[in-house]
């Protein structure tokens, strides 16, 4: 094994770590890679990258290019071709030096490897896939990896890949087929969206497979997911969501990926250098997909094509209770719970609690508080036992306005962090 070199690790380091944080498809929820027979590591149920796990940890990772030399010139990227940046490309056993080095320290539970593409789609992909198998198979690493596939690999290397990795993710990067022409006229949505389909089929087999033979290797145990940028071409929101849509009843993803556009390079295509980051739009578009992936709704419900955009002053469960107002009051006291979950201000946990204490009590507005409702939304949309003065705004014609400006919200500057989901 060659010796390595410390020092120049370090600036490589610190170009490609700082190259890789445009990329936020990191989360590993649902990993299940369990540490047998003394190695390293266990991804069990695992979050990643500063995320958050099921039952609340915080953990990290790795996030690392192996490298920013790229053939492509996709004017969206701080890797394109054209770009004036300092280039840097780590060896396989740099990498894998690495990962044991920070995991050893304490300083990560995995591993996110993506990469700029040189010389070839398949090229890369072997490396990121050589990454993986070392780190397997001669560390005895168990610990969390997610590869991001490479445009143009071939459908041999990404079953290799998923072999190894607990994740892959397949980035669309432009929601629309005109926006990637436009930007990134190398590529289109046919060819990334085909390591989808490739990926979602091995996962169908091995599954199948491990039902009689219980020794059957895992393949991409923690699924596959995809980001999109929004903001950097003229999607709607419509579009993104309805994408988003299609990929979750298609390719069966974990999870959709949304990255507000940073203005960082000069180019006509482009938003302005300064422009600013769409930050509240990113999460909105955050809600709607909780929306579709928890609470029933379908994209035609959450944004329709006479408004395409999503409202940027409330979160678009409320917003939707605002346009449809002929379903509510609800009563919590004998509706489903499938519409319990549309009213605004109350959660999915709320709402299985609110169907299990509503069997042995007759329920009110200080009821749903104590169960974690946010009563300064709900009380709007509700009929409960006792009277309801709230409900007489409903028929208001400015029933928007009201409601907005009656639910205070904690942020007071929207655009300084990420936002709260509801």
């Amino acid at each position: 094994m060659a010796t390595i070199n410390y020092e120049r690790l370090q600036g490589k380091l610190n170009i490609l770590a700082d190259a890789a944080k445009y990329d936020v498809s990191c989360s590993s929820s649902a990993g299940t890679r369990k540490n047998q027979g003394g190695g390293l590591g266990d991804a069990s149920a695992t979050g990643i990258c500063h995320s958050y796990t099921e039952d609340g940890r915080c953990v990290s990772l790795l996030k690392i290019l192996l490298t920013n030399h790229c053939i492509y010139d996709c004017a969206y990227c701080t890797s394109r071709k054209s770009n004036d940046t300092p280039r840097a490309a780590f060896s396989v056993e740099e990498v894998v030096d690495l990962t044991m080095q920070f995991y050893r320290r304490n300083y990560i539970e995995g591993l996110f490897l993506s990469s700029g593409i040189f010389k070839s789609g398949d090229y890369t992909m072997e490396r990121l896939v050589e990454v993986a198998k070392i780190l397997r198979t001669r560390e005895r690493f168990n610990g969390y990896i997610h590869l991001k596939t490479i445009p143009g690999a071939s459908k041999e290397l990404l079953l290799e890949a998923g072999l190894y990795a607990d994740r892959l993710s397949v980035n669309i990067e432009i929601p629309t087929k005109s926006g990637l022409a436009l930007l990134a006229p190398e590529k289109s949505h046919d060819e990334l969206k085909a390591p989808m389909e490739t990926v979602k089929t091995e996962i169908i087999t091995i599954k199948e497979s491990r039902k009689t033979h219980k020794k059957a290797p895992k393949f991409v145990p923690a699924g596959q997911t995809s980001q999109m940028i929004v903001g950097a071409s003229n999607e709607t929101d419509l579009q993104v969501i309805q994408l988003s849509s299609h990929f979750y009843k298609t390719y069966d993803l974990k999870r959709v990926y949304y990255s507000g556009y940073v203005p960082m390079l000069s180019d006509n295509r482009l938003p302005a250098i300064g422009t600013p980051v769409p930050m509240v739009r990113e999460n909105r578009l955050y809600q709607a997909d909780w929306l579709m992936r928890f609470y029933g709704f379908g994209a035609h419900e959450i944004v329709e094509p006479d408004s395409p955009f999503l409202d940027l002053d409330c979160d678009p469960k409320l917003a939707w209770a605002i346009r449809h107002r002929e379903h509510f009051p609800v009563n919590i006291q004998t509706a489903s719970y499938e519409m319990i979950v549309r009213i605004p201000g109350i959660g999915t946990k709320t709402a299985k609690k609110i169907v299990k204490a509503r069997k042995f009590n007759q329920l009110t507005l200080y009821h749903l508080k104590k169960m974690g409702a946010a009563v300064n939304r709900a009380k709007y949309f509700i009929a409960t036992t006792g009277k309801n003065e709230h409900l007489a705004h409903l028929t208001r014609d400015n029933f928007r306005q009201y409601v907005l400006a009656q639910t205070q919200t904690k942020f007071k500057d929207q655009r300084s962090g990420q936002l709260a989901l509801f």
